[in-house]
C-alpha cells in the first residue's frame, strides 16, 4: 500500500545529530496527530531506542502506550510484535520452539515474539516467574537459547514493559535483579481535563481510526541509519565534571537515609547512555546538567528501594530523586 505524507525520509549517510534532532520533531509531530500528550513517553522511547535500553512503564490502563510504541516503529521503520501478559504464558510463548516438519523431517524453528526490533511486554507482571525470567536473557544478552542454540536477536532491541501498580490479585512482582535490566522507567497517568477533552473531540469527529493512521505514516528513516545513528551516540562528548556529577547523584542514593538499597552500577552505565541520547535528540554534540536532570527519574526510580520507615511515612522515590538532585550541584 502506498503511503503518503509530507514527512521527510533520511537516507543512509545522513547519520548526524541533526538527523536525530529532526528524527525527534517529525516524530513528535506525527504522533501528535494522533495522540493527545505524552511528550516525556515518546521522548522516552526515542531515547531507549538509541541506547538500546528497555523502558519499565508503570501507571494506569489506555493512557496509549501501545499506540505510541506501535507508531514509533513505524516512523522508525522498525519491526513491532506485543505479548498481553497471563498466568500461563511459557517461555516458549516468548522465544519460540521448535517443532517436528513432516516435509522436511526435521525440526524447523518457529521464533517466538522476542524475535523483533520493538517489542512491547504488556502486564509483565501478570506473567509467572518462569515466564518472566525469558526475558532476562534477552534483555541482558539480546539473544535467546532455544533448545541448547543461542540466536541472536534483531538489531535494534528494545524492550517496554507495562504493569499497572494498582492492581495486585494474579500478579507476580519482578525480583530486583529484573527490575535493575530496565535502563529505564516512568510513570504514566490520565490526561489532565483539557487533554482529555482534546480526545473526546477526536473520537467524535472520527479521528481516532488507527488503520486510516497508520497507513498515513512513512518511515522517517530507515532501519539501516537508524543503526548507525545508534553507533554514533557514543561519540556525544561529557565533560569530566558531568561525569562526576553522574557519580555524585548515585552514591547519594547509596547513602540517604530514606534509602534501603541505592542505584548499581548498571544505573551509572544506563546515565551515560541516557544523556548523550537525549543530548543528541536534541541537536547537540554534547551533554548539559539539564540532560543529566532530565534523565535521572527515568533512570533512578525503579533502581531504588526505600526504607520501610520511610515508606510509613508516605515518602515516594520521586520525591527522595528530587530532593537529591536539589542537594548535588556540578563541580
Amino acid at each position: 500500500m502506498n503511503k503518503t505524507n509530507n514527512q521527510s525520509c533520511h537516507k543512509k549517510g545522513d547519520a548526524t545529530v541533526i538527523t536525530l534532532e529532526t528524527l525527534s520533531r517529525e516524530a513528535k509531530n506525527k504522533i501528535q496527530e494522533y495522540i493527545v500528550g505524552n511528550q516525556d513517553l515518546i521522548q522516552l522511547i526515542l531515547v531507549a531506542l538509541l541506547s538500546n535500553g528497555h523502558i519499565l512503564i508503570e501507571g494506569v490502563p489506555g493512557t496509549a502506550k501501545t499506540t505510541i510504541a506501535k507508531s514509533i516503529a513505524l516512523i522508525t521503520d522498525c519491526d513491532f510484535r506485543r505479548i498481553q501478559g497471563a498466568v500461563d504464558i511459557q517461555p516458549a510463548d516468548i522465544i519460540g520452539v521448535r517443532t517436528y516438519d513432516i516435509v522436511s523431517r526435521d525440526f524447523v524453528l518457529k521464533p517466538g515474539p522476542v524475535f523483533t526490533n520493538i517489542l512491547l511486554a504488556d502486564e509483565l507482571n501478570r506473567m509467572n516467574p518462569k515466564a518472566q525470567s525469558a526475558f532476562i536473557e534477552s534483555m541482558s544478552e539480546r539473544q535467546a537459547t532455544i533448545d541448547g542454540e543461542t540466536i541472536l536477536l534483531p538489531d535494534p532491541f528494545i524492550v517496554i514493559a507495562t504493569q499497572n501498580p494498582y492492581e495486585m490479585e494474579g500478579t507476580f512482582p519482578m525480583i530486583e535483579v529484573q527490575r535493575d535490566r530496565f535502563m529505564f522507567s516512568m510513570d504514566t497517568s490520565h490526561l489532565d481535563s483539557e487533554e482529555e477533552l482534546m480526545v473526546i473531540r477526536r473520537a467524535s469527529d472520527g479521528k481516532l481510526n488507527w488503520k486510516k493512521y497508520a497507513d498515513s505514516i512513512s518511515p522517517i528513516i530507515e532501519k539501516e541509519t537508524l543503526i548507525q545513528l545508534i553507533k554514533n551516540v557514543s561519540d556525544i562528548h561529557i565533560e569530566d565534571p558531568l561525569l562526576q556529577y553522574i557519580r555524585d547523584i548515585i552514591i547519594k542514593t547509596r547513602k540517604h537515609p530514606d534509602i534501603a538499597l541505592g542505584a548499581s552500577s548498571r544505573a551509572s552505565i544506563s546515565f551515560i547512555s541516557g544523556v548523550k541520547s537525549f543530548a543528541a535528540l536534541q541537536g547537540r554534540e554534547y551533554v548539559i546538567p539539564d540532560d543529566v536532570k532530565w534523565i535521572a527519574q527515568k533512570v533512578l526510580k525503579h533502581r531504588i528501594y526505600l526504607t520501610r520507615e520511610a515508606e510509613i511515612e508516605g515518602i515516594n522515590s520521586t520525591e527522595i530523586i528530587q530532593d537529591i538532585l536539589e542537594s548535588v550541584e556540578v563541580q
